[in-house]
């Protein structure tokens, strides 16, 4: 348990059997009236997002979430397998968990997993990857300096946006998140 002054992002939450993750909380203490604190939660497995509004203070409860550093090993065809990093244990993960960032998961790439009674809630890939052009189309003289973006498929099958200087072969730091580029790799 816990109160509404502990709530901060990322805090799982044990609503009428439901698990909720704080995305973004707001403490609001009006002029006239008690204070509240203004917040809006994810469902863990259905990812649906609702504003929720708790009184201040009051206790809620909280659930736990194991952390855990794994390395992704390869697809079985359906599912994403994991290992425990510490107790070399393999689990499967499914796709709808993995979500976007299976566009940037390499082979023995380390993940944060996290748990609750033994069910995989989400998969926390580093913030950026390092990845390579396989391919895209070639630039034209006369566009290494002018601003302007091609697409280009990457290493994992992504496609991304990338200046148009950039060509087949080269190595460049993606944004897993976003899955914008940040910058060329120089071995």
């Amino acid at each position: 348990m816990a109160t509404t002054n502990d709530l901060k992002n990322g805090t799982v939450l044990n609503l009428d059997g439901q698990l909720w993750s704080v995305v973004e909380f707001q403490h609001v203490k009006p002029g006239k009236g008690p204070a509240f604190v203004r917040t809006k939660i994810k469902n863990v497995l259905s990812g649906k997002i609702v504003d929720k509004t708790f009184n201040a203070g009051v206790k809620v409860e909280t659930a736990t979430v194991d952390r855990r550093d794994m390395q992704y090993l390869y697809n079985d065809g359906t599912d994403f397998v994991f290992m425990d990093a510490e107790t070399y244990e393999q689990i499967p993960v499914s796709p709808e968990v993995v979500g976007d960032g299976a566009k940037f998961l390499l082979e023995n790439q380390d993940v944060i997993i996290a748990m609750h009674d033994g069910q995989v809630l989400s998969v926390e890939l580093p913030p950026a990857v390092v990845l390579e052009i396989t391919y895209t189309e070639p630039g034209l003289q006369g566009d290494r300096s002018s601003a302007g973006n091609k697409p280009a498929t990457v290493s994992t099958g992504a496609e991304i946006q990338v200046p148009l200087f950039l060509e087949t072969g080269t190595r460049v730091k993606v944004d897993t998140r976003t899955g914008d580029y940040l910058g060329r790799v120089n071995d």
